[in-house]
C-alpha cells in the first residue's frame, strides 16, 4: 500500500514532469525551427558540405529542424543574430568580438579543440615561394589579398600585429582588398593577382591552404597542381582562439543547454560527420566562455581606434 508520503512525492515527481514537459513544448512552439549562420570561410559547395551535417545533427539533438545558412559575407552573420533570424552562429573570432562590441546578445558555447590540444590558431601572410620576397619589409609598395573586414587571420590580426612592428596595413602596401573568403585570397595570391595574402594557419599540415591543396584547386600556369613548396609564410600573429559556435542569449536556457551539449557531445554521437567539419583534424568541439574572447574584442577596438584616428 502507498503511504501519504510515497503519494504526495509522486504527485510532486508527476508536477515536476509535467512543468518540464510545458516547458520544452513552450519554447518548441516559439522555434518550431532554428537556423545556423555559418561565416563564408570557404567557397559555398564546401562549407555547405561540412556544416549541413552538422545542421541535420543538431536538429536530432534538439528535436526541431535546423536549417543552415552561408552567409555572403561575415557581416550577414552578425545581422542575422541579432535581428533573431539565426539563433546558432559560426563565427570567426573577430566577427563574435565585433558582434559583441556592436551590441549583439550573443554567448560563445563551444570552439574546436586541434589534434595537437589546442582551441586556436594563427593569422599568417602567404607568398609565391618563386616571389622575391622573404619579409614583410620587402612587400612595401605591393598587393595584399586581406579576407574580410570582420576576418580575423584575415584582416584585423594582421593589422594589430604588424602595426606592433611599425607597419599600418594602408600605407604601407601600394594597395590591398577584401577578397571574400579565406579561399578567394588565396586564389588571388595562386593567380598573381595578389603579390600576398593574409590567412588562417594551424600547423605545417593543417590551415586553409593545405585543404586547398587537398582538395586539387590550386594549380600552377601549366595546370599542374601547386604544392606546399610553391608557398612561403613570411609572417605570423601571435596565438588566437578558435571562432566560437553561439547561441542567442535571449533563448531559454533549457534549449541553450541542449544545443551546447549537442555541440560539445558531437564528436562522440557522430564521429564521420564530425571529422568533416576539419577533414579529421580536430579532436572534439569544448566548453568555451565569453572571457576567453576579451583579448579579441580589445584587439578589434584598438582597429577600429587606429581607423578612427586616420
Amino acid at each position: 500500500m502507498l503511504s501519504r508520503r510515497t503519494l504526495l512525492g509522486l504527485a510532486a515527481a508527476a508536477l515536476s514532469f509535467t512543468a518540464t514537459a510545458s516547458y520544452a513544448q513552450d519554447w518548441k512552439a516559439q522555434y518550431p525551427e532554428l537556423t545556423l549562420a555559418v561565416i563564408p570561410a570557404e567557397n559555398a559547395s564546401t562549407t555547405a558540405d561540412r556544416y549541413q551535417p552538422l545542421a541535420d545533427y543538431i536538429a536530432k539533438q534538439v528535436g526541431v529542424p535546423v536549417k543552415l545558412n552561408i552567409a555572403n559575407d561575415y557581416a550577414a552573420v552578425i545581422e542575422a543574430q541579432r535581428a533573431g533570424f539565426a539563433q546558432i552562429a559560426f563565427y570567426g573570432p573577430a566577427s563574435y568580438a565585433r558582434a559583441v562590441i556592436t551590441g549583439v546578445a550573443t554567448e560563445p558555447v563551444a570552439v574546436s579543440r586541434h589534434n595537437n590540444g589546442l582551441t586556436g590558431y594563427y593569422s599568417v601572410i602567404y607568398v609565391k615561394a618563386e616571389s622575391p620576397y622573404k619579409t614583410v619589409a620587402d612587400l612595401k609598395g605591393k598587393k595584399l589579398a586581406l579576407v574580410d573586414p570582420n576576418s580575423t587571420s584575415g584582416n584585423n590580426a594582421p593589422r594589430f600585429g604588424l602595426h606592433k612592428d611599425g607597419i599600418d596595413i594602408d600605407s604601407f602596401f601600394g594597395s590591398n582588398f577584401y577578397a571574400g573568403s579565406h579561399d578567394n585570397a588565396v586564389l588571388a595570391l595562386a593567380q598573381g593577382t595578389a603579390d600576398a595574402a593574409a590567412n588562417s594557419w594551424n600547423s605545417e599540415d593543417d590551415s586553409n591552404l593545405t585543404r586547398m591543396l587537398n582538395r586539387g584547386i590550386l594549380k600552377k600556369d601549366d595546370g599542374t597542381p601547386m604544392t606546399k613548396a610553391d608557398f612561403r609564410v613570411i609572417y605570423k600573429t601571435a596565438f588566437l582562439p578558435e571562432g566560437p559556435y553561439a547561441v542567442l542569449s535571449s533563448l531559454p536556457d533549457d534549449l541553450k543547454k541542449k544545443i551546447a551539449t549537442a555541440l560539445t557531445d558531437y564528436s562522440k554521437n557522430d564521429k564521420a560527420d564530425f571529422d568533416k567539419l576539419s577533414d579529421g583534424k580536430d579532436i572534439e568541439l569544448a566548453p568555451i566562455s565569453a572571457k576567453d574572447y576579451q583579448p579579441i574584442v580589445d584587439m578589434v577596438k584598438f582597429n577600429d581606434s587606429l581607423n578612427k584616428s586616420q
